[in-house]
């Protein structure tokens, strides 16, 4: 299995060389930032990428920006994160990148939790046969910011029935007599939804329809 490694720490480096030498990998490149994956990556072709996530010059999330930008350019390689953090934004938009069709597994572990060479020679097979391994800890924190962001989150029991209602194309009035609501009220609570939603008074958007298509994304 040929592996290309990105870890800004050359220590750090040249011990997971080594690590991923005894997992039974080949590395033919090891480098310590995200351009120089990227450009690794194209000439090289390896099965996986493993991945460190904060490198040069930042040191805040490069190492997933450049995976992500090898999935664009060479979607065959997969890619183990391997990382002391979990660093959400850019690891939703990797996992979102899937896997078959050509393309390659994803993996994302936390360095403190791989504890063995064998999780580590397993993780390796299973994202280069096309699989999915993640840390459970990843899978915590990704759960939680998609509930925080969750555009229908902060809407009542009552505004949900009334933008389900407003989903299947009901008016006000129509509404109100489903609800056993006045016309007012349901107006208060339509009012309520698109400020909630951070649909402003606009001319050219259609606020009814841009909350249904938020219900129904969500």
């Amino acid at each position: 299995m040929k592996v290309v490694l990105a870890e800004d720490s050359l220590l750090l480096r040249e011990g997971l060389v080594r690590l991923l030498e005894e997992a039974g990998a080949a590395v033919v490149a090891a480098v310590g930032d995200g351009t120089s994956l990227v450009e690794a990556v194209v000439e090289h072709r390896p099965d996986v990428a493993v991945v460190d996530v904060r490198m040069p010059p930042t040191f805040t999330d490069e190492g997933l920006r450049a995976a992500v930008e090898v999935r664009s350019k060479v979607p065959a390689t997969a890619i183990l994160v391997l990382s002391q953090y979990v660093e959400e934004s850019y690891a939703g938009d990797l996992l979102a990148s899937g896997t078959g069709g050509g393309r390659g597994g994803v993996g994302y572990l936390l360095k403190d939790r791989v504890s063995r060479l064998a999780d580590l020679s397993d993780a390796l097979d299973r994202v280069a046969d096309g699989g999915t391994v993640l840390d459970p800890e990843v899978v915590s924190a990704l759960l939680s910011r998609r509930r925080s962001r969750d555009p229908l989150a902060e809407l009542s029991p009552r505004e949900r029935e009334v933008l389900g209602l407003m989903a299947e194309g009901r008016t006000n009035v129509a509404i109100g007599r489903a609800l056993v609501v006045t016309p007012g009220a349901v107006e208060k609570h339509i009012s309520s939804i698109f400020g909630k939603l951070g649909l402003p008074p606009s001319e050219d958007d259609h606020r009814r329809v841009k909350a249904v298509l938020a219900w129904m994304r969500a």
